[in-house]
């Protein structure tokens, strides 16, 4: 379900952290670290976009870009036609009851001298002061119950919960304000399988029991295929393929998406056996010095000279919203 506006709209965000080598001399002048380097997305109202990428490819930071967390030094990023970055801190703490985080880690993400009743209060005490202890009492009973957890086990710590159940709490606190957009940072990737299966099915269920808007980050394509709407592929920050799931997984254009869907395991013996296999050359390089021109070229079969002296414009390959960043998408 769309509305005319958009939720969220984040324009050419960029996000840089100034970094010392470590035992530099004093003099030494420190380097730029660019985390996300001109990132564009849209999010509508109740739609999932997930976010893949390797590990260090700046989803996270993008994540706490959106929220505030980490200051941008150039774009925007579009709350409901406001935009954020142009806020104070009161005026953007208001607005951000409208959209909340899950966190990577359920047990460090909570803090260890709270009960887990208190933990899921929290919001509403800092958000609405002037709430009864027995109405704010039975808001915590019923999204407990929402999200698979039983009233009497609020007095508990997070200690005494599964990492699971801690993740329960922590979806808890972040629904507590009834917010209209989530953004879940690789939720389940602390997780064993099965629950993992459980958390994603929990998302499904809420997002579409209250309407919620998902941004979803994960390092797995093979997890995002079951909750995402659309798919953004990052590569050490920037966008190497966005399009709609169903046609990311029909047809992957860029060759970082088809190294990644490639690493993806097939349940059938037989298909996983006789699949082509694509394998990535190297490590990721430093974000500290990234490759001239494509990003991507030092680890990419079908780089040329021209991938090192000019970056690849993001580009509508289909007519139908497929994005791909690549010189030479049309020979694959």
């Amino acid at each position: 379900m769309s509305s005319q506006q958009p939720l969220l709209t984040v324009e050419n965000l960029q996000v840089t952290f100034e970094v010392t080598p470590r035992n530099a001399w004093p003099w030494t002048r420190p380097q730029c670290l660019r985390a996300v380097n001109d990132v564009s997305l849209t999010l509508n109202e109740g739609e999932t976009l997930g976010i893949v990428g390797e590990s260090g490819c700046g989803k996270s930071t993008l994540a706490r870009a959106i929220m505030g967390m980490v200051p941008s030094q150039a774009g925007k990023v579009v709350w409901l036609g406001e935009d954020l970055r142009t806020l104070n801190l009161k005026e953007l703490l208001k607005r951000r009851q409208k959209f909340q985080m899950v966190f990577q880690d359920p047990l460090a993400s909570l803090s260890p001298r709270m009960t887990v009743g208190d933990i899921i209060a929290e919001p509403l005490r800092t958000h609405s002061p002037g709430l009864k202890a027995s109405e704010l009492r039975a808001k915590v009973d019923a999204i407990m119950e929402r999200v698979g957890l039983h009233p009497s086990q609020k007095n508990r710590y997070p200690h005494e919960f599964s990492g699971g159940q801690c993740q329960r709490v922590g979806i808890a606190r972040a629904l507590i304000l009834e917010p209209k957009l989530v953004i879940c940072d690789e939720p389940v990737s602390a997780l064993d399988v099965s629950v993992q299966a459980q958390v994603i099915n929990l998302l499904r269920t809420l997002q579409r029991d209250m309407g919620l808007a998902l941004i979803f980050i994960a390092h797995d394509l093979s997890v995002v295929k079951h909750i995402s709407d659309r798919i953004m592929v990052l590569y050490l920050g920037k966008v190497m393929e966005a399009a709609r799931r169903e046609d990311l997984f029909k047809a992957p254009l860029h060759p970082y998406t088809q190294a990644l869907m490639a690493a993806v395991p097939i349940p059938d013996p037989d298909r996983e056996r006789n699949k082509p296999p694509i394998q990535l050359e190297g490590d990721l390089p430093s974000p500290l010095d990234p490759p001239s021109g494509c990003v991507f070229r030092t680890r990419c079969p079908m780089a040329t000279d021209r991938c090192a002296h000019e970056v690849p414009a993001l580009e509508d390959k289909s007519g139908a919203g497929h994005q791909v960043a690549c010189h030479y998408v049309d020979k694959f």
